[in-house]
């Protein structure tokens, strides 16, 4: 069964036109500029799939580095720098690797890591090797920006429903079936592959809801200092009725 990247690759950002990067950036950079301890000239976009907020970033005159295991993603994200225009391209280093696994020529002064990626790290022992090397990788003081989908958006929006996109070419069924933390995503995809004929992609993604209480504990244990959780882009004070929240720690180290 392929990856589910490779299939959703091409269609990626038209469904996910509605998210606002540029706002989400302003939120990163008002972050940084309340609580960073120095200059953030170096990011990291971690899971950073077609690189929308890589180059948003870049755009904003941050030196960035792209790491997504998804060889289609990746590419996609090299075509929307190399059109960008004005050098943005040359303030980006993609590289293809894991999330769990990933390694660096040096540090960096931040590493962001949009849309839910945490929640693909199903089992405790990979998350716990992703916040390892994330502290590794970041310089002292170093601030760690991340957001994951909330018990609510698992529960109530994610919970055992069924969702489709439609493109020209493409007709996308979304299964969701959760359980106990757990949410399986059954994809079928009908992509038109010339004069009406439709081949079938079929795909199988998994994401973990975690606690906030969780990634603390997990946060701490790995090196960092809990800094907070917001209902909007590292803004803000929790009601619980977030679908998603977005955690902010600070590397600590001796």
């Amino acid at each position: 069964m392929p990856d589910l990247y490779s299939i959703l690759a091409p269609y990626y950002d038209e469904w996910n036109a509605e998210l606002d990067y540029a706002a989400w950036a302003d939120g990163l950079e008002s972050f940084f500029r309340k609580n960073a301890k120095g200059e953030v000239k170096d990011v990291l976009d971690l899971a950073c799939g077609t690189g929308r907020m890589t180059l948003e970033l870049a755009k904003r005159g941050y030196d960035m580095i792209g790491v997504d295991r998804s060889p289609e993603m990746l590419d996609s994200a090299r075509t929307a720098a190399e059109e960008a225009g004005e050098g943005i391209s040359s303030r980006i280093l993609w590289l293809l690797q894991d999330m769990t696994a990933f390694e660096l020529y040096g540090t960096v002064d931040a590493v962001v890591s949009c849309l839910d990626s945490v929640n693909h790290l199903t089992n405790k022992t990979d998350l716990c090797k992703c916040f390892s090397l994330v502290h590794n990788y970041l310089n002292p003081d170093g601030l760690f920006l991340f957001d994951v989908n909330s018990k609510r958006k698992f529960e109530s929006v994610y919970a055992d429903k069924t969702y489709t996109f439609e493109a020209p070419g493409v007709f996308c069924s979304w299964e969701n079936y959760y359980a106990r933390g757990l949410c399986d995503f059954r994809i079928t995809l009908f992509r038109e592959e010339g004069k009406g004929n439709y081949r079938r992609y079929d795909a199988l993604e998994r994401e973990r809801m975690y606690s906030i209480k969780t990634l603390q504990t997990l946060l701490t244990e790995a090196g960092f200092e809990w800094i907070g959780v917001y209902p909007a882009p590292y803004a803000g004070n929790l009601t619980g009725d977030e679908d998603r929240w977005y955690i902010a720690a600070r590397a600590k180290k001796n």
